[in-house]
């Protein structure tokens, strides 16, 4: 707390206003005064205080007034309210308006010095809290998303535009383009940046564990259910649900869907009580929804009830200048993060990842950057420092010019007769299944680490037996 604090002193009783405000000054504290209600707001918007000290009555006005007023338009000031006409009633009602305490006349100065420490520090604790929010709004703001291309100039002037709106968001475009990233700038620029960000990846659930965990269950509604649970619907009250693959949830799920959206009204599986709720809903795909209506796959009202804003999120290879942009912003975070000095790519380098076609968008050029800096033995970056799909490189060429190439491998026995997909399960589930072990069972990471989008690693692990959870403890 700082020694000095900046404090208005607000009384109608001149006399107690001038003895006060001398020994506030003497104790190094800076002070004005204000008589009345319209005095104390002219003296507020002429300068900034830490804290106003001001009585309940000022002649025929409240001071409650001047505590509402201030805790509306000065957040950052504190008020400290003593009066002689104290109540437990007056004093609850102080709060209640805004005051941080309430003290009575007459006063006794270790009391109000130790009353006025305490409000002065709230009031710093209050700026500081201001100042992270603000931090965590631009980490996840649009000053996040890098982009010097006009299409992503254009969808971050939409993204201000549409913030405030209740109207629901559309977030199309290829894997890897960056939609959750999109989806939480819209949440942190818009008022409701305070409330809940919540994400459902509707690709990660059978219909009847989504339905659960959108809009919860009451106890006994299936086996297992206990106790009552709140669903996403109901966590994102006052914030934004992102519904991230919603391309991917049935037609049952999709009437559902069509319902809360339209009312924001649902009942929880099991329950007869209508719940309500205030989300701002945010979806996303990367699939066509246009020829999934026309056939059949997705109902035509849900389409266009979601589909009021529409943002097309391009590919990279569409926005190749965002490139060495994005490489400086990945190979900072990579340095950092491997405590190594990397100077970058070298022009042929850079040249094939500029030529590279970017199937898996930004999410990929970030993988293709952090391996490259864990790899290096180098500051500088170069071909042989890349992928072979990009660098063009064959894995012989790549081992310092050997042209030893892997052994051919004999056929095992257990192969014989089955289909190319029926000999190609066994691998491919011990491989998702180590991939699955090594993050934890954490399905958005395997996902990126196998470099398949999310929807491809659920119907894989179902197909291959792998979406029983008693696995995780095997």
């Amino acid at each position: 707390m700082p020694d000095s604090a900046s404090i208005l002193l607000v009384d109608d009783d001149r006399h107690l206003v001038e003895s006060m405000a001398h020994w506030l000054r003497e104790t190094s504290h800076e002070v004005e005064t204000a008589a009345t209600l319209d005095q104390a707001k002219a003296a507020l918007r002429q300068g900034q205080f830490d804290l106003v000290i001001t009585d309940l009555r000022l002649e025929a006005e409240d001071g409650f007034e001047l505590i509402a007023y201030t805790r509306q338009n000065y957040p950052d000031s504190s008020v400290l309210v003593v009066t002689g006409y104290a109540t437990p009633e007056t004093a609850v009602q102080a709060v209640r308006a805004g005051a941080f305490d309430l003290l009575t006349k007459p006063l006794i100065d270790d009391e109000l010095t130790l009353a006025i420490q305490r409000a002065v520090a709230q009031s710093e604790i209050s700026k500081e809290n201001a100042l992270l929010r603000e931090q965590l709004d631009r980490r996840t703001g649009l000053e996040n998303v890098l982009s010097h291309d006009y299409r992503m100039l254009k969808i971050f002037d939409v993204i201000d535009s549409v913030a405030d709106a209740k109207a629901s968001v559309l977030l199309t475009g290829e894997n890897g383009t960056g939609k959750s990233m999109i989806a939480r700038a819209i949440h942190a620029r818009s008022a409701r940046r305070s409330g809940p960000f919540v994400e459902v990846a509707c690709g990660a659930l059978p219909d009847t564990l989504l339905e659960s965990e959108l809009f919860g269950h009451v106890s006994g509604a299936f086996t297992g259910a206990n106790r009552d649970r709140a669903g996403k619907f109901q966590l994102a009250d006052g914030g934004t649900l992102f519904l991230d693959e919603i391309a991917t949830a049935t037609p049952a799920m999709q009437v559902k869907l069509l319902r809360v959206l339209q009312e924001f009204q649902f009942e929880p599986l099991g329950g007869t009580v209508t719940e309500s709720v205030d989300t701002r809903v945010i979806l996303a795909t990367n699939e066509d929804l246009t020829k999934s209506v026309m056939e059949g796959a997705f109902r035509q009202d849900l389409f266009y009830r979601i589909n009021v804003i529409n943002i097309v999120l391009p590919s990279l290879r569409e926005r190749v200048g965002d490139i060495p942009l994005l490489i400086e912003h990945f190979l900072r975070e990579a340095s950092e993060t491997c405590g190594r000095q990397i100077d970058g790519f070298d022009s042929t380098a850079m040249s094939a990842l500029q030529s590279y076609s970017w199937p898996g968008n930004v999410r990929q050029l970030e993988n293709v950057v952090e391996r490259a800096v864990l790899l290096s033995r180098d500051e500088g970056l170069t071909m042989e420092d890349l992928p072979p799909e990009i660098s063009g490189h064959s894995t012989s060429e790549l081992g310092g010019g050997m042209t030893n190439t892997l052994p051919m491998q004999t056929l095992p026995d257990e192969i014989d007769g089955k289909t190319l997909r029926e000999a190609l399960e066994g691998p491919e589930r011990e491989i998702i299944l180590q991939a699955l072990r090594l993050h934890h069972w954490n399905r958005a990471s395997t996902a990126d680490a196998l470099d398949i989008n999310r929807t491809t690693l659920y119907k894989k692990m179902k197909r291959l037996g792998l979406d029983d959870p008693r696995l995780q403890f095997v």
